[in-house]
């Protein structure tokens, strides 16, 4: 571990981005409470927020030229924002549940609770190409959140404590970043869930996890 920030405990992360001026692009879920916002870094306090409406549960967030793109769990539909104001600018349909969402700088890449990645054209949203996610030859369920992190997709595997770095061209499993005791005993309060959330500073090299309703994020080294 490098550094612990400080988190909005009230926060169901489903989705962290590094970005610019010292910001993550955060989103959240639960029904009634998903909102995708700007948090500055430093001490966790919310800088902009945009909220959905009651009927939507948030999921991951990517940001991609310019534009945010929040998925929705149920709804099959997903939100498009001006990542600089949270502006919505207009929403996209996809098929089946919508856990996470990345991007490898040209295309989208989402997961949806299965051991499937689906690559998504963001000007159509047409399906380019499907990816079984295997881990020593056997699927891997419940990829949840993702993040891009120099040509793999690393992906949190949802009610465990394990980050799998995937091959977006063959779906195979190249390492398991096994985080068991990051987060304190003491700090696992009722209220605190699942570690949930993936940012990586492709500048900096710097690299952020959290969780759903944790008191922080951290920056962590990985060998």
């Amino acid at each position: 571990m490098v550094r612990t920030l400080p988190h909005d405990r009230k926060a169901f992360t489903q989705g962290l981005v590094v970005y610019k001026g010292g910001m993550f692009l955060e989103s959240t879920g639960q029904n009634g409470q998903s909102s995708i916002r700007h948090v500055r870094m430093t001490d966790g306090a919310v800088q902009r927020i945009e909220r959905l409406e009651s009927i939507y549960f948030g999921e991951g967030a990517t940001v991609l030229g310019g534009k945010a793109y929040m998925l929705t769990w149920l709804n099959q539909m997903g939100f498009i924002y001006d990542a600089a104001t949270l502006k919505k600018e207009g929403t996209f349909r996809y098929s089946g549940e919508g856990w996470g969402i990345t991007n490898d700088g040209t295309n989208l890449i989402m997961s949806n609770g299965t051991n499937m990645l689906t690559v998504l054209d963001p000007s159509s949203f047409q399906v380019v190409r499907t990816v079984s996610v295997t881990l020593n030859g056997s699927p891997i369920s419940n990829l949840n959140e993702l993040e891009w992190i120099d040509g793999e997709v690393w992906a949190n595997v949802w009610q465990t404590d394990r980050i799998v770095r995937i091959d977006p061209a063959s779906g195979e499993v190249r390492g398991v970043v096994d985080l068991a005791g990051l987060l304190p005993a003491a700090e696992r309060t009722a209220d605190v869930d699942v570690l949930n959330g993936i940012a990586y500073d492709g500048a900096s090299k710097a690299l952020y996890v959290t969780g759903k309703n944790w008191p922080h994020v951290y920056e962590i080294m990985v060998q």
